[in-house]
């Protein structure tokens, strides 16, 4: 009896435990992959060698994704609710990108009021984290306070707030018309952009001067500030750098600014009615990419500069041949002259043996890089705060993109725009490539000035995914891999430093607005054969 039992349940374990042994082995045995990186040989050269990484599971990657991502909603008087979120992903360690928001209500004493100022801003760093997380901490409060000052009217302000209100205000000017001035309001916030990067570059100087001595100066002597608390506090924010991009968003006056310094880039989803009634998305891009290589900014450096230097102001695209972006913060290998880093340096780098590289031959008449932004201004199609109805807007602003630079290595503003469409529009799941423009129908307006090299040839092969709620990361999935989960499984799982010369950090933050007409640009349903209702 005993002898026939065993039978069955030897079967059973052959059936059961062997594919179950087999899973767990699977399971538990870490993949890996390898990658052809460059290291520097024992003779100095240059070369190629073969690493290999551990290569994160699906679950890893969406964790990953989903770690840094937030996602905000704001109820405000009169029945709209703002909303916006913001992923980011890291190539660096550390994080070089930074973000920073915040809500403001005019207050009641404002001739403008009722009404809110909205501030969403992302930073790109370089050269290490130092001064964008400064940024993220003081940008805003910069330009809020320089336009607090302009609006409460003359006779407040700073220097730079009473120089702009000359210019734009007279005794018998009309408050709310002033506030309401898009040009007025620009120079407002380029003045903040540029004193808040002039006080950062002056920080290091400031606490010099306050440590100098008579003696040290009548010998010509630098004291050694080295291990001063605020040593490297002030001069790391000086000597790294930052681009800033800045939407501030005006409800009393239904305006939007624009504020772009360095190669992020801002895009604005247009819904626009057609008479089928499908609708469709424009593409309206809100800043310029900043670089040697806008034709734009090239000429600008070339004029600031003696004509003898025309060659050498940018080489291949960058500024001296070195920095990519042409307008940011900090930065002062390109901003101070010669003398001022040589004194710098040596009273609070070289005891900390960290001591600025001398500038190239080419250095000659700094400035050649500016933190002073391009400004742009739209208006913005939003319901009255006292609710009354209106008739609708055959074209409104939907959403706004901010993102670094790492989001638009990989996607276009066209694709960006489409992304955040299907997203609205409810789609799921894998999108072939193909089939997305003709279920989020899109057009370009204003184009796209690309600032740099990029060779991104239309790829119709492969898909998009919807599977994510916040559309931040839903972008940045989509930079890197979308569909094709290999793929981004194998980026993503490329570790510091070696990341960086594969992708970059990468901030993005997406802001919409709810009022009531969402349905116009949802679609109702969804299949790979059936074109959705838009």
């Amino acid at each position: 009896m005993l002898r026939r039992a065993w039978k069955p349940i030897a079967a059973t374990t052959v059936l059961i435990g062997t594919p179950s042994y087999l899973y767990y082995t699977f399971k538990n045995r870490q993949q890996t992959f390898d990658l052809a990186v460059r290291v520097r040989g024992a003779d100095g050269k240059a070369m190629l060698s073969t690493r290999t990484f551990s290569l994160l599971s699906k679950g890893a990657v969406d964790e990953r994704l989903k770690e840094h991502a937030t996602s905000e909603s704001s109820p405000r008087p009169g029945g709209i609710v703002w909303k916006h979120t913001t992923a980011a992903l890291a190539a660096n360690d550390p994080y070089e990108d930074a973000h920073s928001n915040t809500i403001i209500a005019r207050d009641a004493s404002d001739p403008s009021a009722p009404g809110d100022l909205l501030f969403f801003a992302v930073m790109d760093g370089h050269g290490g984290p130092h001064t964008s997380r400064l940024l993220s901490k003081t940008l805003i409060n910069a330009v809020v306070l320089e336009l607090s000052s302009f609006i409460k009217g003359p006779g407040s302000g700073s220097g730079l707030v009473k120089n702009v209100k000359s210019l734009f205000q007279s005794p018998r000017a009309d408050p709310i018309a002033v506030a309401a001035d898009p040009v007025a309001i620009s120079t407002v916030i380029q003045g903040a952009f540029t004193k808040l990067d002039q006080e950062l570059l002056n920080a290091p100087l400031t606490l010099l001067a306050a440590n100098l001595d008579d003696a040290a100066i009548k010998k010509n002597m630098l004291p050694d500030l080295s291990q001063h608390p605020m040593a490297l506090a002030t001069m790391l924010p000086a000597i790294s750098g930052s681009c800033a991009l800045l939407a501030v968003i005006d409800t009393a006056h239904r305006n939007l600014y624009v504020a772009c310094a360095g190669d992020s880039r801002a895009v604005a989803g247009v819904w626009e009615e057609t008479p089928d009634g499908k609708g469709t998305w424009r593409v309206e891009t809100l800043s310029e990419d900043q670089t040697g290589r806008n034709p734009n900014e090239l000429k600008r450096i070339q004029s600031e500069h003696p004509a003898n230097e025309a060659m050498d102001v940018i080489r291949a695209g960058r500024v001296l041949g070195g920095l990519e972006p042409s307008r940011a913060f900090g930065d002062a290998w390109y901003k101070w002259s010669r003398d001022v880093q040589e004194v710098l340096s040596q009273a609070f780098l070289v005891g900390n043996k960290q001591p600025l590289r001398p500038p190239p031959q080419t250095f000659k008449t700094p400035p050649y890089v500016t933190a002073t932004p391009v400004v742009t201004h739209r208006k913005l199609s939003l319901p009255p705060l006292d609710n009354a109805l209106t008739s609708k807007s055959s074209s409104a602003v939907r959403f706004i993109v901010l993102a670094t630079d790492g989001l638009w290595d990989q996607l276009s503003s066209e694709e960006v725009v489409a992304l955040v469409g299907g997203h609205f529009a409810g789609l799921k799941g894998d999108i072939p490539k193909s089939s997305l423009s003709k279920l989020v129908s899109t057009t370009v307006g204003a184009p796209t000035v690309e600032g740099k090299d990029k060779d991104r040839s239309k790829k119709e092969d492969g898909s998009w995914a919807f599977v994510d709620d916040n559309i931040s990361s839903h972008l940045i999935r989509n930079a890197f891999g979308g569909g094709d989960v290999p793929s981004l499984r194998r980026l993503l799982s490329i570790p510091a430093p070696v990341a960086r010369s594969y992708r970059d950090d990468t901030t993005v933050t997406v802001i919409w607005w709810e009022d009531g007409r969402e349905e116009e640009a949802k679609a109702t349903a969804f299949s790979s054969e059936v074109k959705a209702k838009l």
